[in-house]
């Protein structure tokens, strides 16, 4: 049974779908005024692992994932780079797709944008009018959050303390025209200049909480299993979808709510954001350090904790990822010599054992630090039984299959050589030249042939059960 961690209840809870077999996940998507951070692909690969270990375990994960396409900040970009705001919206989604694809992060079901939606948006806050939610105010729309009972139960705040809090970021104009400080805003009046929609309160465009709210339910139903996203997000954003959401259909908005650390930064830890100026760009980091590595490095951290990026951690990952393909790569050298034989009971044993430790800790609220200690076992036993004299293709196989499935959880893929591409025959014959070099002490014409072999891309490997070959990647 895979037990989460549910913020509403602030509990793990055994995970029960509204429908055998079907999974509904919303997760919260960027807004696209420039390239994703790495604080943004955290919780893009904290989430697309844990869709992979759904998967992986049957279920069918229906996943939606918005763009913010209308925002304060993209009307800024738009206005600096003398386009529209879609033209920079669409710049930037596409370059989110090639960070992510670079990152092997599934592409969602779907990824609505508000610009697309913006009549349903209209008609949602048209019903939250009517049942008294929300009033209209000088061409702005506010929700009254107030009237919802639950209000502040996600982020665990009393109804004072959000008054408070809401007060101090209020200006004069914003004091005029709400009923209460703790009202937010569902549409906002046009200012003279920026892009603006035709409503029933005049021209304007959505506050930034009600797309969520109208897009999950348009394209996943009032009720869902899985609303996540990072831990920024509780409130007021998630707060205010839970009290629009609510409102609007009179059912429970979500039945779980994950929420994934931070990506903290230098010797303080500090936060990484845009808002604070510390923040690196994929697009840039993937330049010097392979997105691979980068995967690897967020997505064996569970999801709840914050990452420390810095450079020691990377080359950590680096050097654990390398552990892991060379132990798939001995495997597949010794394939060339393995025994057509029935798998011998320890190692059954022992992988019947390895793929129930693997589960339990991934079932625990998807414990990939845990699950991934018990991969490196794997590969470990992987690297023993490859070094032995004698091995059994099937149990080889077997080992190799298993690695390959677990680690494409956590997003890795890991390099599955093939010889098409190389004169298989020269080199086996090279490689024997080599051999006959080396016992009769020739060692110049024995660095020489290496150094032909390096030149044509293959890399050799002396061991006990002969020279292994591999094309350098």
């Amino acid at each position: 049974m895979i037990q989460l961690y549910n913020t509403l209840t602030n509990k793990k809870e055994n995970f029960t779908p509204l429908n055998s077999g079907h999974i509904t996940m919303y997760v919260c998507g960027p807004t696209v005024y420039n390239y994703i951070h790495i604080g943004n692909a955290r919780s893009a690969i904290a989430f697309d692992t844990i869709r992979r270990y759904f998967e992986y375990r049957g279920f069918q994960v229906n996943y939606v994932s918005n763009f913010t396409d209308v925002d304060d900040k993209i009307i800024a970009a738009s206005k600096k780079l003398k386009i529209t705001p879609r033209e920079v919206s669409d710049k930037y989604i596409k370059a989110f797709y090639e960070d992510t694809d670079a990152l092997n992060i599934k592409r969602a079901t779907l990824n609505p944008r508000v610009m697309d939606t913006m009549d349903d948006i209209i008609k949602f806050i048209q019903v939250l009018i009517v049942n008294g939610y929300a009033y209209e105010s000088q061409g702005d729309v506010y929700y009254r959050a107030r009237k919802f009972a639950k209000y502040g139960q996600l982020s665990g705040q009393s109804i004072n303390e959000l008054e408070q809090g809401a007060s101090e970021r209020l200006n004069d104009d914003e004091v005029q025209k709400k009923e209460d400080p703790l009202d937010f805003a569902l549409w906002k009046a046009a200012k003279k200049g920026e892009i603006y929609w035709k409503s029933p309160w005049g021209s304007g465009r959505p506050g930034w909480h009600i797309e969520c709210s109208v897009m999950a339910t348009k394209f996943l139903g009032d009720t869902i299993d899985i609303h996540a996203g990072g831990q920024d997000l509780e409130f007021p954003h998630h707060e205010n979808e839970i009290a629009q959401s609510e409102a609007k259909t009179g059912k429970k908005f979500a039945n779980y709510w994950l929420h994934n650390g931070f990506v903290t930064i230098g010797e303080d830890e500090e936060k990484m954001s845009k808002s604070l100026g510390n923040f690196i760009t994929v697009h840039e980091i993937v330049k010097e350090v392979s997105p691979q590595v980068l995967r690897f490095f967020m997505a064996t951290t569970q999801y709840r904790r914050p990452i420390k990026y810095s450079k020691a951690n990377l080359e950590d990952a680096a050097a654990n990822l390398k552990k892991l393909q060379g132990a798939y790569d001995n495997a597949a050298y010794r394939l060339k010599d393995a025994e057509e034989m029935q798998n011998d009971n320890e190692s059954n044993e022992y992988l019947i054992q390895q793929k129930i430790d693997f589960e339990s800790a991934m079932d625990d609220d998807f414990n990939v630090q845990n699950a991934i200690t018990v991969v490196y076992d794997l590969a470990k036993k992987l690297n023993v039984y490859s070094s032995e004299d004698r091995v059994i293709k099937s149990t080889l196989e077997e080992f190799m299959q298993i690695l390959i499935k677990e680690l494409n959880i956590f997003g890795i893929f890991l390099n599955v050589h093939k010889e098409t591409d190389v004169d298989v025959k020269e080199v086996k014959e090279l490689i024997e030249q080599r051999n006959a070099a080396r016992r009769d002490h020739n060692f110049e014409k024995s660095d020489m042939i290496r150094d032909l072999l390096k030149g044509k891309g293959i890399i050799l490997e002396d061991t006990a059960q002969g020279t292994r070959w591999k094309k350098d990647e």
